[in-house]
């Protein structure tokens, strides 16, 4: 274990000489058969915001993410984790990238056979050598962390309540102290009140943890509430990326209607709630 902390020392420090992006896509294109998804998408994430990525359905939110993962394959393009182009990234560097990067999926995609400490320990199992005890003390700690009673440790995944499933994937998630968290569609299912105290912890988080967040959401309240920034997929492309007040501004008929039409938050230019 002492040898994989250290070369995530060195990693860390080629990292602190860099511009601060964390996440570079250039160019990015994506085809499953002859049907295109993203086509040349260019994307920067910096350290330490939260970035909401948001599009239509079926646009490709979840299809980039899963491209950055490295779980789909893309056709062209350059994507740079920590300043490191994944395709010539060596074994023992894409080890060290998977080590700082952490992944709440949409519906949590516990294992079911498998408690919640057992659940959060699996990150920890994988990439690292460590006694059982250990293991079992930092896997609570995460538990403790995400907000859960110390009791949802020996539950399994079939006894908890919706909000106390993502909890668990976040912890697991953040099993390995990552550096950036992918968070998809983090509060789908959820009721408003348990919304809004999942994106209240992903924003503490950031700001304790020092991480960046890259969170694919449909949810207007999370998008206003805790994103320092908003990229709108759209015509296989960002199309606008900006602060929230950009996005009130922009004219582009998409991102119009999703943040001035019917539904929207009804606010002013300047981004304040209208009385």
């Amino acid at each position: 274990m002492t040898d994989t902390l250290e070369a995530i020392r060195e990693l860390d420090a080629t990292d602190a000489e860099s511009d601060e992006i964390v996440l570079s896509a250039r160019d990015v294109t994506v085809a499953f058969g002859d049907k295109v998804i993203l086509d040349k998408l260019s994307l920067d994430i910096t350290r330490g915001e939260i970035l909401g990525f948001v599009g239509a359905s079926g646009a490709g939110k979840s299809v980039l993410l899963r491209t950055v993962l490295g779980l789909n394959k893309k056709q062209s393009g350059t994507i740079k984790l920590f300043g490191i182009d994944t395709d010539k990234a060596s074994d023992t560097d894409r080890l060290k990238i998977d080590m700082r990067l952490g992944v709440l999926f949409q519906h949590g995609a516990l294992f079911s056979a498998l408690t919640v400490l057992e659940n959060v320990q699996v990150p920890m199992r994988e990439y690292l050598d460590m006694p059982k005890q250990l293991m079992d003390e930092l896997a609570l700690l995460k538990i403790e962390l995400v907000g859960l009673p110390a009791d949802a440790a020996q539950k399994f995944p079939s006894e908890l309540s919706g909000g106390m499933i993502k909890r668990a994937a976040l912890a697991r998630a953040l099993a390995l102290d990552p550096d950036i968290v992918f968070l998809d569609e983090p509060t789908s299912g959820l009721d408003p009140i348990g919304a809004a105290d999942f994106d209240e912890l992903v924003a503490k988080l950031r700001d304790t943890m020092g991480l960046t967040v890259y969170m694919v959401t449909h949810d207007l309240d999370s998008l206003f509430s805790v994103c320092d920034r908003v990229a709108v997929l759209g015509k296989k492309k960002v199309l606008v990326e900006g602060t929230i007040e950009d996005m009130l501004k922009s004219e582009e008929p998409w991102v119009k209607s999703y943040f001035r039409g019917k539904r929207a938050r009804q606010l002013d230019l300047s981004g304040r709630e209208k009385a």
